[in-house]
């Protein structure tokens, strides 16, 4: 199985319906071109419809399945999220059922959103890999099943935002892509790659579903039994022979991103731009402002693949983001049991404009001696300068303090 320009092609002139899929804006991001040095277009594809890439190919696909005289009535897919709901479209806008089989810890948004399009959700598994297995498990003679990445139709479709980037951003020197199962990156790669073969490519994974440095270093690809990362839209676990073999033959460059790194530029693209993100969205966005990759004077397209970000998500993000930053400050105070020393300190704190979260008590501790407590407050500031006056304003004030994180 390989993937062609012609292919690709022949996908765009399938995605013929922009109630399914549309051309996505390319943004020029001020900010980051300041920060990098680079020209800076974002590729605004957490706009689409369903708030990723992934209807293209799954339009692509099913679109072709049901061309002509066709047996097929029933569509079967797994996947963690973004796949899910470009198929559950793709299938309502094709007249095919649909059913999808999502890990049980999937985002409830993103379950509730393959289901408002009409797909049957079955929830088996706490991964990708068990999610898959299940849903070949359902596969009848008159169902097809929609892989999210092992199927050049489905790769076809994706590639075509490797067609756009080309006709919106005719002197783009990079594309930034983020790598999951690996058939976004195949597809605009090859794209790009047959057309302008003097763009790079850049590709970046999460560290903790990081598959594709060790599958090009031992020349095959390689699964991770267990996926740890925020990227939930990226946390597949692994590449197939056909998407590994179009990074091998048309990716320049394969690097990583920390789970931390993800979460402040999930939070950097909310202050600078106003756009909300995903976790595989920002790997990109990580990637061009980490010193593996040398931007400068480059026009860049960074590809925001997704915007399917819960609430509850971008609650764990903007905690772990402000404490990375040390904007949200855990700190520990040994005091004197007794009334009024908790107004004092709070006093302290609220003098030197930091803001108080919450404190908590603790007296049972084995090396504090009876009459002795600690309080613990979490503090926002508005970084590790303030945070440095607070610590030495407590001590000033005569207590022991310590920042915890």
């Amino acid at each position: 199985m390989s993937v062609s320009v012609s292919d690709i092609r022949e996908a765009a002139a399938n995605l013929d319906d922009e109630s399914v899929v549309r051309q996505t804006p390319i943004e020029t991001c001020r900010s980051l071109s300041t920060e990098t040095g680079a020209s800076v277009r974002l590729k605004m594809e957490h706009l689409q419809r369903t708030g990723s890439f992934k209807t293209r190919g799954a339009y692509n696909k099913l679109k072709n399945a049901t061309a002509g005289e066709c047996s097929v009535t029933h569509a079967v897919a797994a996947s963690a999220g973004n796949h899910a709901q470009g198929v559950a479209l793709a299938a309502t806008k094709t007249g095919l059922d649909a059913t999808i089989v999502m890990p049980k810890n999937a985002p409830q948004t993103k379950i509730d959103a393959t289901a408002g399009y009409g797909a049957d959700v079955e929830l088996h598994g706490y991964s990708f890999q068990e999610a898959m297995a299940h849903a070949k498990s359902l596969v009848k003679d008159d169902s097809l099943f929609v892989h999210a990445y092992d199927d050049p139709e489905i790769v076809a479709g994706q590639g075509t935002l490797g067609l756009e980037i080309l006709d919106q951003v005719p002197d783009v020197d990079m594309v930034i892509v983020p790598i999951g199962g690996g058939g976004l990156i195949g597809g605009i790669a090859t794209a790009i790659g047959e057309i302008s073969p003097d763009v790079q490519i850049v590709g970046v994974q999460a560290t903790g579903a990081a598959t594709v440095p060790q599958s090009l270093q031992k020349g095959e690809p390689k699964t991770v039994e267990e996926v740890q990362t925020i990227a939930d839209g990226i946390a597949t676990g692994g590449i197939s022979e056909l998407t590994y073999g179009l990074i091998d033959t048309y990716v320049d460059e394969v690097v990583t991103v920390t789970d931390t790194e993800i979460a402040e530029n999930i939070l950097f693209m909310l202050e600078r731009t106003k756009q909300m993100i995903e976790g595989a969205g920002a790997t990109s966005i990580a990637a061009m402002r980490s010193d593996d990759l040398d931007v400068d004077g480059k026009t860049v397209v960074p590809l925001l693949c997704g915007g399917n970000l819960s609430m509850t998500d971008l609650q764990t993000v903007i905690t772990h983001g402000l404490t990375y930053r040390q904007q949200l400050v855990m700190l520990r105070v040994h005091i004197v049991d007794e009334p009024g020393r908790m107004e004092h300190i709070s006093d302290v704190i609220a003098d030197l404009g930091a803001n108080i979260r919450d404190v908590r008590h603790e007296r049972s501790v084995e090396q504090l001696r009876v009459g002795e407590a600690y309080l613990d407050f979490r503090i926002e500031t508005s970084g590790p300068n303030q945070t440095e006056r607070v610590l030495d304003a407590i001590d000033e004030a005569g207590y022991d303090v310590e920042k915890i994180s």
